[in-house]
């Protein structure tokens, strides 16, 4: 794949909304397959396209972007083939069986814009808007449909039409509902709807970190912050998607037991099933030096 396809398959990627982690070689030592500016793209599933080495470096490249890509941050992925030390600022990995010299790999979470629907157009969802959109999140009116897409639902209409969006919200499982009302009032509209506890304790009621807030810009800022709190949130990253409309299945990862090297457990990795069992490996090498010790009901 040329660059500029590459690029191309990233910007589609972008548009459809669906995540991936962006890899680019920085450093090769002598000997190695890869260069400085070659380039990758790590999908939800472990497919690798682009180059960033052979099949020793993608093993790790794989089982790095799919963990990265549950955290959505960045990481400097150095792979080495003899034991090193920690390295300030870098994620170091020892891969025995790399036949080449050092790569260093600077690897990019991408993921969509978190979705919020604001319900109402008082000056406080107003003021949400704008502050979503200054954060970069795709800020849409509440329209009640496809809300499987939606990361956060904010209800700001002062009694119009919130029980209908509570409950749509809550159905839809979307991962942070805010409402803007005072504590009597929440809880009043809380109580109409019957809700179990469990269900209820999922609506921020009233929206928002306690910061003193006051004016509607205030109020606003204190709900996303709130919500970037918990998006953060390591329990919410198991237990919830990053997001909603497209996100990678917690990344799962095995040891080769050929080169005790981590790889991804996920069906793209080099694979073997023996009396079955599934074992994953780094590289065809591995594979094979374990299939012929083992060579009773081989597939895969």
């Amino acid at each position: 794949m040329t660059t500029r396809a590459l690029h191309e398959r990233a910007e589609r990627l972008r548009a459809d909304r669906i995540p991936f982690v962006h890899a680019r070689v920085v450093l090769a030592e002598k000997p190695t397959s890869a260069k400085p500016g070659d380039e990758a793209i790590v999908l939800m599933d472990g497919t690798i396209e682009g180059f960033v080495g052979g099949q020793c470096a993608q093993a790790t490249v794989r089982a790095q972007g799919l963990e990265l890509m549950q955290r959505g941050s960045t990481m400097l992925l150095r792979i080495a083939p003899n034991p090193e030390p920690e390295q300030s600022g870098k994620t170091v990995v020892h891969n025995a069986c790399l036949s080449g010299g050092t790569l260093e790999i600077f690897m990019e979470s991408v993921l969509p814009a978190p979705v919020v629907h604001i319900e109402g157009d008082s000056p406080i969802a107003r003021a949400m808007a704008t502050v979503g959109s200054a954060l970069g999140y795709d800020v849409q009116p509440y329209s009640g449909t496809d809300l499987n897409v939606v990361d956060a639902v904010l209800i700001a209409s002062h009694g119009f039409g919130e029980e209908p969006a509570l409950t749509a919200a809550l159905d839809a499982g979307v991962p942070y509902i805010g409402m803007i009302a005072s504590p009597k009032r929440a809880k009043a509209v809380l109580d109409s709807l019957g809700l179990d506890p469990a269900v209820r304790a999922r609506v921020h009621a009233p929206a928002g970190l306690d910061i003193g807030a006051r004016t509607p810009e205030e109020v606003a800022l204190s709900v996303f912050a709130q919500i970037i709190e918990e998006r953060r949130a390591p329990i919410r990253i198991r237990e919830l998607p990053l997001l909603s409309s497209a996100a990678p299945a917690a990344a799962i990862t095995a040891i080769d037991p050929i080169c005790q090297m981590t790889v991804a457990a996920v069906p793209t990795s080099i694979h073997a099933e023996i009396d079955n069992t599934i074992w994953y490996f780094c590289c065809p090498g591995c594979r094979d030096t374990f299939v012929a010790a083992h060579p009773s009901t081989v597939t895969g």
